[in-house]
């Protein structure tokens, strides 16, 4: 009995022995990063600092700061409407997109394959200059298609110009870019769909939307569920799409989501002290979204 016990004890030890490694990387890898980050928030950290100068503690001086600035705020609602938006729809046009793949003959899927690989695998940079020039005023080809629709007046439109049709533009870049992986991620989960229940139920009369309601959605709920919480953290940090655009068109504040307005506390400027405080409010941000998605798995977990 008592090497039966000391077998199960070594199996139930050794999914810990193997997640030690990968914690292990994540804090050597995160934890100095984020520590530096809540030492600097307390910190009156800028240019002088980067020249040797000791920094000066200054408490929650920073926080007080941010917290009476209307400014920030804003930004802040402006990032999560853009990242609830934006995820959203990507999850959406992902998920039509995998149910196309698991419904289309072989060629046609290898088509639409290939192509979301070509876009997923484009480098951002590159990806942004092409979308860039389609959409410039002079010489874009978006305008250019437009203008000749009878009616419609594009000629030399910019839509970098206000804010609606900079985050609009923004959005459609960011969907473009992230549906190759919910596509796949989704598609991966509709394989584990058994095609005999879907027939079934279409012989007992159900829509395609109530085969996918009853049948498909619960099925993959937990990969949709983690496509979906991804997609809120990566559109809550989004900086490069947002600061290219910027770069061609304006940079006023009106145009800031979180990633370049820590961007440009630390660079312009010169604030490493509040800039670390408005990073440690996107951590707080992106757990508090995060935690939504680890509750439920709780609950899975004590139910079964």
């Amino acid at each position: 009995m008592s090497t039966i016990a000391a077998r199960r004890r070594t199996r139930s030890r050794t999914p810990l022995l193997l997640i030690v490694p990968a914690i292990v990387i994540l804090l050597l890898g995160m934890g100095y990063p984020v520590i530096w980050q809540v030492m600097t928030s307390f910190q009156e950290y800028g240019l002088a600092q980067q020249f040797g100068k000791p920094p000066t503690f200054v408490g929650l001086a920073n926080y007080i700061t941010l917290a009476t600035n209307p400014e920030l705020w804003l930004v802040v609602a402006r990032s999560l409407a853009f990242c609830f938006i934006t995820a959203f729809i990507t999850l959406a046009v992902g998920t039509l997109l995998a149910l196309l793949m698991a419904r289309v003959t072989r060629t046609p899927r290898l088509i639409l394959q290939i192509s979301m690989l070509l876009a997923w695998s484009m480098p951002v940079v590159a990806a942004m200059t092409v979308w860039i020039w389609l959409f410039d005023r002079r010489r874009g080809v978006v305008n250019y298609l437009l203008d000749m629709i009878p009616g419609v007046d594009m000629n030399r439109f910019d839509w970098l110009s206000t804010p609606f049709t900079f985050f609009a533009l923004a959005s459609a870049i960011v969907v473009w870019m992230s549906v190759p992986f919910v596509s796949f991620s989704v598609y991966a989960g509709l394989t584990q769909v058994s095609e005999e229940v879907l027939e079934a139920a279409q012989l007992d009369g159900a829509s395609g939307f109530n085969r996918f309601r009853y049948i498909i959605f619960p099925l993959v709920r937990p990969v949709i569920a983690i496509v979906l919480l991804l997609q809120l953290i990566w559109d809550l940090r989004v900086f490069t799409q947002i600061k290219l655009l910027q770069d061609a068109g304006s940079k006023s504040g009106d145009y800031d989501l979180l990633g370049t307005y820590i961007y440009k506390l630390g660079t312009s400027a010169q604030d490493f002290g509040t800039a670390s405080a408005v990073s440690l409010l996107v951590l707080a941000i992106t757990i508090a979204i995060s935690w939504f998605y680890i509750r439920s798995l709780l609950k899975e977990d004590e139910a079964a």
